[in-house]
């Protein structure tokens, strides 16, 4: 007999374990069906192992400066990258291990293999009766919830006829599989993850070209913040070319390089290099896991929810990047508390994706939170706003990182705060206060009135704030 339980949950990645967690929590009997390993995208292929990566190349930067803060180091600096390599994999197996302790914890069934959703059957009359084909071969199993949640996740898109190999053509995936540094490489895609990746291979020691098919790169940011990374990043050698229409029949692969072509403001141009990662957006994975079987409605290749994440089968639910919200490992952890709450049959309430904050961790880091100007003003607001540079706190320059800046904007009319928008040194760290003062509707006014401890960076926060209305101190 079939074995049931009040929520079985179709992935493991972050979103999926911690929804099934905080099911657990609330007395639920719970099975997680995962075909890969627990953490999912996040913990594996994702923000773990490339921000590892990323502090590696940092580490090596800092040693290269040493001079500067009265360190001598002996002969010159080098890149251990498969120790890098090493030290990568050695944080994503704790977390990994980690998780298998929760679960244990939690009492929650774990089936490693690939789930597949099947309709209505004698084994229950609506659709979600998910089969499993085990990884170790196994004969198939069956399990029965009364309620489903779809955490699949997603996988890398590339451009149409672009073919990823995984070995001069990477995806993000891929690139993550590198056991040595390319001489160079060319990025197709200057969004948050294809400046990651340029940021850290550039302090590698590797010569980077980005190709861009916007006219700015990370499109999606404050227009103030794009240009400050573009100025910041041209300063350090990395090759961005803007409004470059990628032609993917082009690409040749020879004698250890590859070449592609793009139409740059009309004009056809060759690139060369000995690598190319493609990081053009993410897919969500809905195919093969047997939605044919239900009525749940598939739209633009996402999955389609109301504000509690339920699909058109009111027992179904899906979060996490395969439906069409931010595709951001805490987004899919809140929509996965939100959607156990409500199995539980608690009150919940819908999430605000304006309070949801976005980091990008580049060198400088880049943070946000709420609207960007250029939003705020298309949504009608008349705005008014404040700006304050790092290079006039003292904590920055102490730590040799003084580009950059912080960005408050708010309602000239009602004084309500709209976005913070951050570029500088760890400003993915103090995202969360601003994160938490427009949860609270704070105003810049309350904000500036915060007493911020001397000398923190934390202090560019509160003087940004102040500047709204012209009170900034040091500016």
């Amino acid at each position: 007999m079939a074995k049931e339980y009040d929520v079985v949950v179709l992935g493991g990645g972050t979103g999926g374990y911690v929804a099934a967690i905080e099911a657990a929590k609330k007395g639920l009997s719970v099975a997680v069906v995962e075909k890969d390993r627990l953490g999912g995208t996040c913990l594996h292929r994702g923000c773990i192992p490339s921000k590892a990566l990323l502090r590696s190349a940092e580490v090596f930067q800092t040693v290269k400066r040493a001079e500067e803060f009265g360190v001598a180091v002996e002969g010159n600096a080098s890149v251990n990258f498969l120790k890098a390599i090493e030290r990568k994999n050695q944080i994503v197996d704790q977390l990994t291990n980690g998780i298998h302790q929760l679960f244990k914890k939690g009492k929650i069934d774990l089936y490693e293999g690939t789930g597949t959703i099947l309709g209505p059957s004698i084994f229950s009359p609506t659709a979600g009766t998910i089969s499993i084909e085990f990884n170790d071969g196994s004969e198939n199993e069956m399990i029965i919830p009364k309620n489903l949640i779809i955490a699949t996740g997603s996988r890398p898109r590339s451009l149409k006829g672009l073919e990823l190999d995984e070995k001069d053509v990477f995806s993000s995936d891929g690139a993550l599989q590198m056991e040595e540094l390319p001489k160079s490489i060319l990025i197709v895609g200057g969004g948050v993850i294809g400046m990651e990746w340029a940021s850290m291979l550039h302090d590698f020691g590797v010569d980077v070209t980005v190709l861009e098919y916007a006219d700015r790169i990370v499109p999606t940011e404050d227009q103030e913040i794009s240009k400050e990374l573009t100025r910041l990043f041209k300063k350090k050698k990395i090759k961005m070319v803007t409004s470059a229409e990628v032609q993917p029949d082009s690409l040749v692969k020879q004698d250890g390089s590859v070449t592609i072509e793009a139409i740059v403001k009309g004009e056809t141009q060759s690139f060369t290099a000995e690598k190319m990662l493609v990081s053009v957006g993410r897919a969500a994975n809905v195919e093969n896991i047997g939605l044919e079987n239900t009525d749940v409605v598939v739209e633009r290749g996402f999955i389609q929810v109301n504000e509690r994440f339920q699909t058109k089968e009111s027992h179904i639910f899906a979060i996490g990047d395969c439906i069409p919200t931010m595709q951001l490992a805490h987004v899919a952890m809140h929509e996965g508390i939100i959607a156990a709450s409500y199995i539980a049959g608690e009150a919940v309430e819908e999430l605000d994706y304006d309070l949801v904050p976005r980091c990008i961790y580049t060198s400088p880091e880049i943070a946000s939170v709420g609207i960007s100007e250029e939003t705020a003003k298309e949504r009608g607001y008349e705005v008014k706003k404040g700006k304050f540079f790092f290079r006039g706190i003292g904590k920055a320059l102490v730590f040799g990182e003084s580009d950059g800046f912080i960005k408050v904007i708010a309602d000239k009319k009602t004084d309500d705060l709209l976005g913070v928008s951050m570029i500088g040194p760890h400003v993915t760290d103090m995202i969360s206060e601003a994160a938490l003062a427009q949860v609270l509707n704070a105003t810049p006014w309350e904000i500036g009135e915060t007493i911020h401890p001397h000398p923190t960076l934390s202090e560019a926060f509160g003087e940004a704030a102040l500047a709204v209305d012209g009170n900034q101190i040091h500016g």
